[in-house]
């Protein structure tokens, strides 16, 4: 029979569950009392330490206290006490206290305080080690890694040494044995599995020869514990070499770690070697700090290793999120913004310490009202003094990962050197691969029927093929961003019938996106969205220009433009004629009608020269005025688009012999000054026609909205004219230049006449 990795694991499995049963029983049979004991050179057993909130501090066990009796045997023959130090293992005892004798019963619970510590957690570390295990197993059947079971094996060894710890401290010889050995195997057993991991991925983080070290290690500490319980010497000299063995082991863990990781900083694996360190910080730094370096250099610890082991269960919780979550936080900004609070939390902490200390010296009485009023205050204080603190120094806080404001000046920067489309795209790539977690970046083209029309040129179908429907949502909104399992998709721009989406992948699962990275990122699509449309243009116009045959008209968006320059132009010349050619004339007149006020009344004939050129010049000044009028009609910019209309056709009407009618009755839209403008001229080209050609008696203009929609209707009794043969002719100018503003508008146009059946015009907008 072959014996697998797989059948070594199961049994393991088996046996640990056995084992937990073992456990159980033996809480239940022997409940956790939670006093330790010492065995003084009077051969009397007495009482060294009470641990808080267990039942020994309950019943009013107290330091001092002599056991003279345990099971109703001599105590000097019960091992647990002797060897380890602890009463445990006892179902009565017996104890004197000044003179008094004390008989205790130890009830027989499996619910209490400490069996959340000793029993529920470690369960539960067991349960998430077996679920991750599962996974494990199922994700590794195919390619059978050696990694994968060594991760396995890592957490069978933390579950079980922590559940071994409640059988270890009531002096259970088999669980301290199992508790020892597995306890310092943790550390190893991680050390081997990061190294396995990351070799199977081409990286090597660390000599093999440490993993060998530490194996040696565990070997010693339980060849020591044997020959220290056969020689008797005192158990003190058996835990701080198992405690020094274990920091040793752990320290050098983390050093092995963040060496690797220098070794891979740019590489994808890095930001795993990331949350491996991160994870494995917080869940054995307190038990280091609190339990383990005291108790090496003072026999003393601050909090009970019971409860200080429950942080192991950042280990398992964490590798469960890993394989349960798509996407995962990332690690680095949660730790940026904890370590910028846990800095701005040291002081108000020391200053609430010491009014608590102060405050129960000074006045007992009022403790509780004072505590709080100053507590209260401090807090207020705080959170002022960190908005300051926030308002001064955002630029460089601790919790940013990077200098995302840097990195879009220099964006900015690189992009105003680029002359074409495909440059500012490879800026923006360079930039995003640069800050974020991914690797690969490629550029797609989305079409309004939301078809991918274009693909970049590196990407492979199977890069993009799975985010389709993302692909297609995403080019909704610029500046609209969609996580995916290894990255994230962008739309960076569209135009009239395009969007341009970037997709930003990397091989690992990346973790969610930060507050921060989305905001720099929205901010990086809108300024490349005006870039791209900028490049679009000019190398719309471009192509445009140089086409030397005449097959199309201009785009909308050049027709446009030229319609707002040559209104620019219109709107100058006629100040400048205002300003300077009517204000002179307007000058000479005045001095022409004084000259004649004092001219001599005989002299009839310079009266009569002079009245005429007056009159001359009061025509000159007319025409002038709505010369300028017509350049720039300031009633449009004063009263908008109706009074403006109106006040033309009044004009038209004065100088024409056909009657104009106009209807603006139901025209409430509001309308850009461009729009506006482009409506005024069209309707001014259509009396200008109906002027010159037509030799109609009645003019009709209707200008309504409908809906979201600007309807003008224009209709003579003309004599008409044949519509393709008159377009095509070179005095059809008046006409293609309203069909060129109505095109910029983005409207249609709709032209209905024939000889001696006059012209109906209607214009959608």
């Amino acid at each position: 029979m072959r014996i697998t990795l797989n059948g070594i694991i199961k049994f393991l499995i088996v046996v640990s569950i056995l084992f937990s049963f073992y456990i159980i029983y033996l809480n239940f049979k022997y409940p956790y009392i939670g006093a330790s004991v010492k065995l003084e050179d009077n051969n009397e057993l007495v009482v060294i330490g009470v641990e808080p909130k267990t039942w020994a501090k309950k019943v009013g066990i107290s330091l001092g206290d002599v056991i003279t009796d345990v099971d109703g045997k001599d105590p000097s023959t019960h091992h647990a006490s002797i060897r380890y130090g602890h009463l445990e293992q006892v179902t009565s005892f017996t104890i004197e206290r000044n003179g008094k004798i004390i008989q205790y019963e130890v009830p027989k619970t499996l619910l209490s305080y400490q069996s959340l510590f000793i029993t529920i957690i470690p369960l539960t570390v067991l349960f998430l080690c077996l679920f991750c295990i599962y996974f494990v197993y199922r994700s590794n059947k195919k390619n059978s890694l050696k990694s994968a079971h060594l991760l396995n094996f890592f957490l069978l060894i933390l579950a079980m040494a922590y559940i071994s710890a409640s059988g270890s401290s009531r002096g259970d010889v088999i669980s301290r044995y199992i508790n020892l050995g597995l306890f310092i195997l943790v550390p190893v057993s991680y050390l081997h599995f990061i190294y396995q991991y990351f070799r199977e991925l081409g990286k090597v983080l660390f000599n093999f020869r440490f993993i060998q070290f530490g194996y040696t290690i565990v070997v010693l500490n339980i060849v020591a514990e044997i020959f220290l319980n056969m020689l008797w010497i005192d158990f003190t000299v058996n835990r701080l070499l198992n405690l020094a063995s274990f920091f040793t082991l752990l320290i050098l863990t983390f050093i092995l770690k963040f060496s690797g990781l220098k070794k891979i900083k740019y590489s994808e694996q890095a930001y795993i070697v990331k949350v491996l360190i991160v994870t494995n910080v917080l869940a054995f730094t307190p038990f280091l700090l609190f339990y383990v370096l005291p108790f090496i250099l003072f026999q003393k610890y601050i909090f009970s290793p019971t409860i200080l082991s429950a942080f192991l269960l950042l280990i398992p919780f964490s590798l469960v999120y890993q394989f349960i979550a798509i996407k995962i936080y990332d690690i680095e900004f949660l730790l940026g913004r904890i370590k910028y609070y846990a800095l701005l939390a040291i002081i108000p902490a020391l200053l609430i310490v010491s009014m608590i200390l102060n405050l129960k010296e000074n006045s007992p009485s009022f403790y509780p009202i004072q505590l709080t009023v100053y507590i209260y205050v401090a807090l207020v204080i705080v959170f002022y003094v960190k908005e300051i603190f926030d308002y001064r120094f955002r630029l460089k806080r601790f919790s940013e990962k990077y200098n995302y404001q840097d990195s879009i000046f220099k964006y900015t920067q690189s992009i105003r050197k680029a002359s074409t489309l495909e440059q500012v795209v490879s800026e923006l790539k360079q930039v995003i691969i640069d800050v974020l977690l991914v690797s690969k970046a490629y550029f797609i083209e989305v079409d309004k029927e939301k078809n991918i029309s274009s693909v970049d040129p590196n990407a492979k179908e199977a890069d993009y093929s799975p985010y389709v429907n993302e692909i297609k949502d995403v080019s909704n909104e610029i500046g609209k961003i969609i996580e995916v399992n290894k990255g994230f998709i962008i739309n960076i721009g569209e135009t009239e019938d395009k969007s341009y989406v970037l997709l930003c992948l990397s091989v690992l699962n990346t973790p969610i996106l930060t507050r921060d990275e989305i905001s720099w990122l929205k901010t990086l699509s809108f300024y490349t969205n005006v870039s791209l449309e900028n490049f679009l243009k000019i190398d719309e116009l471009m192509q445009h220009l140089q086409k030397v045959e005449t097959e199309g008209q201009n785009p909308a968006w050049l027709t446009k433009l030229l319609f707002s320059i040559e209104e620019k132009q219109r709107s100058n010349l006629a100040k400048d004629l205002h300003d300077s050619v009517l204000q002179d004339l307007v000058s000479l007149k005045r001095q022409t009608e004084m000259a004649l006020a004092e001219v001599d009344i005989d002299s009839d004939k310079l009266k009569s020269q002079l009245q005429e050129m007056n009159t001359n010049m009061t025509k000159i000044i007319k025409t002038t005025r709505e010369t300028c009028q017509e350049l720039r009609p300031q009633l449009l910019y004063d009263l908008g688009l109706v009074k403006a209309l109106n006040k033309l056709v009044i004009q038209f009407q004065d100088s024409v012999e056909f009657d104009i009618r106009l209807n603006t009755g139901n025209f409430t839209m509001n309308l850009d000054i461009d729009t506006q403008l482009n409506l005024y001229r069209i309707v001014q080209e259509l009396l200008t026609n109906a002027q010159k050609h037509s030799k109609a008696k009645n003019v009709l203009i209707i200008l309504v909205c409908i809906k979201d929609k600007i309807v003008l209707h224009y209709e003579d009794d003309g004599i008409g004219f044949e519509y393709h043969e008159h377009f095509n002719r070179s005095e059809s100018m008046g006409l293609s230049g309203m069909s060129e503003r109505i095109k910029a508008l983005k409207g249609t146009i709709n032209i209905e006449s024939s000889r001696n059946n006059g012209l109906k015009i209607d214009i959608e907008i």
